[in-house]
């Protein structure tokens, strides 16, 4: 299993999660941007750099993940992808994209996009704030914990 992270847009704060849960569990993390990343060294942590362009780190998270593979992102069609995958889906937040959930999701991004095009400014997400560091932590532990760790 490997987590895949949509590195853009990722939080620093949440990638520092990634890097200690990456060491202390030995599982690999990747970073997919279309911009060079700095990570620590580890055998753990590696970091792939795409062209710029619509969607190409996205493609590139999907073409290359495997069914199980966690991916961390706010991008709701790329989570939509993965779950299609058979693949699980996080975001910074530590909300769990799912198969029950993920439809409801599109449809409401789609409106929000169709306001924004019609000039209403909705504005974006609150900044990331301790609760949401914790409760992506929490998430990110109990996913380790279902899916990973051997008994």
């Amino acid at each position: 299993m490997k987590i895949w992270v949509d590195a853009d847009a990722c939080p620093v704060v949440i990638k520092e999660i990634l890097f200690r849960a990456a060491e202390r569990e030995k599982i690999m993390v990747v970073l997919v941007a279309n911009q060079s990343m700095s990570h620590p060294s580890s055998d753990y942590i590696r970091s792939v750099q795409v062209g710029r362009g619509f969607d190409v780190a996205d493609n590139e998270i999907v073409r290359s993940m495997e069914a199980g593979d966690l991916v961390i992102t706010s991008d709701i069609p790329l989570a939509a992808e993965v779950i299609e995958k058979d693949g699980h889906a996080l975001t910074p937040r530590g909300e769990r994209y799912t198969k029950s959930n993920i439809q409801s999701r599109l449809t409401m991004r789609d409106f929000m996009d169709t306001l924004r095009g019609s000039g209403e400014h909705s504005g974006g997400p609150p900044p990331m704030n301790s609760a949401d560091r914790r409760e992506f932590g929490n998430e990110l532990d109990g996913f380790i914990t279902q899916h990973c760790r051997k008994s």
